[in-house]
């Protein structure tokens, strides 16, 4: 079989699939080597691209997969009725600083953020953009917090490498290494007194 033959059956896979598919995966459905299928995966862009398809296919989150366009989103929106999923300007700060700081604690989002975090937290992980890491080898071990997979796919990052640099901003270092020595003086910071309410 050559690879105009399998152009159909990728397009198959990837759209049946939802989730990114990895390219080991994709090898050993289509037993082929890695070049042939970058080849192959090239071919269906283009070829979707030439017939103004309202799929595209694309890398993301370690994988390949069939995406709607851009362009056409609004009328997938009203076929599905959509609610608005959109996120608060609380989650997306705290979600921004957890992208670019990972590993993170909570005592240390807190810090940067100025509010408790509780709610805003465990909403993140609740829509799977947010897990934990592990523990900070500090007093008191905090969790450390990260992104997720889910998170790639939502924002459509390949790796979290993708994100763009922040600006550059200067940054009291002593300050912020004292906060990881006494993350055990920080849980006081989860005292409603010490601290605005979200």
């Amino acid at each position: 079989m050559n690879l105009d033959e399998l152009m159909a059956p990728l397009e198959a896979v990837l759209f049946a699939s939802g989730d990114p598919v990895s390219v080991q995966q994709l090898r050993a459905i289509f037993d082929i080597d890695a070049e042939s299928l970058n080849e192959l995966l090239v071919s269906l862009q283009k070829k979707l691209e030439e017939r103004h398809s309202g799929l595209i296919v694309q890398q993301v989150a370690g994988g390949w997969q069939m995406a709607t366009r851009q362009e056409v989103f609004s009328y997938v929106e009203k076929l599905t009725e959509t609610k608005d999923k959109k996120l608060s300007a609380a989650a997306m700060e705290t979600l921004s600083i957890i992208a670019f700081k990972q590993p993170i604690t909570k005592q240390e989002i807190e810090h940067i953020r100025g509010v408790h975090i509780e709610k805003v937290l465990a909403k993140l992980i609740e829509l799977e953009l947010v897990r934990e890491l592990g523990r900070k080898e500090v007093l008191g071990r905090p969790i450390l917090y990260g992104t997720t997979e889910g998170f790639l796919k939502c924002f459509g990052l390949n790796e979290i490498s993708d994100l763009p640099d922040l600006p550059e901003v200067e940054i009291d270092h002593k300050e912020y290494e004292q906060l990881g020595l006494f993350d055990e003086d920080l849980q006081a910071l989860d005292q409603p007194n010490n601290m605005d309410k979200e």
